[in-house]
């Protein structure tokens, strides 16, 4: 299984890049893992907040392959704990899923078409974070959840 990691918008903060950079290199020896980044829409500005949706929904939709299981990162999504979550990822390993894609919205969430294409919501928190401390957050929670599966010292209970 692949794993692919899309977010919109670059990060801009190089100490939090940094650290995404080594969660995704330690991830890299479990399984193949890729960060994709949809660049920010231009002239924002003069869209409403359905057509933002919208636009970025397209954009996210074109960067799927009729394979792929879409997972949605949404405030409203399933709850795991860190071990739960391994079960999780191990669950999609054994079902054959060729990439599992795991999606960040933007600032307004997904449109209806996305939701319509996802194959499940999971949310990281009950808080709100910012969607580039998102992206460390889903990463490192990747790699624990190898960790977890390969019984590795890096979680603690």
């Amino acid at each position: 299984m692949n794993i692919k990691l899309l977010a919109i918008g670059k990060t801009d903060n190089k100490n939090l890049q940094t650290l995404i950079d080594d969660y995704s290199k330690r991830l890299s020896f479990y399984i193949k893992f890729e960060l994709e980044i949809i660049p920010d829409l231009k002239n924002v500005k003069n869209l409403s907040e359905s057509q933002q949706k919208e636009k970025e929904g397209e954009l996210i939709l074109a960067k799927l392959a009729p394979t792929d299981q879409l997972i949605l990162l949404d405030e409203n999504g399933s709850s795991f704990s860190s071990i739960g979550f391994s079960d999780y990822l191990q669950k999609k390993m054994n079902a054959g899923i060729k990439t599992l894609v795991f999606v960040i919205g933007g600032p307004y969430g997904f449109s209806e078409e996305v939701y319509k294409k996802s194959q499940g919501k999971i949310s990281l928190s009950a808080m709100t974070f910012s969607h580039q401390m998102v992206r460390l957050f889903v990463i490192e929670q990747i790699y624990r959840g190898f960790t977890i599966l390969k019984n590795e010292p890096y979680h603690h209970q």
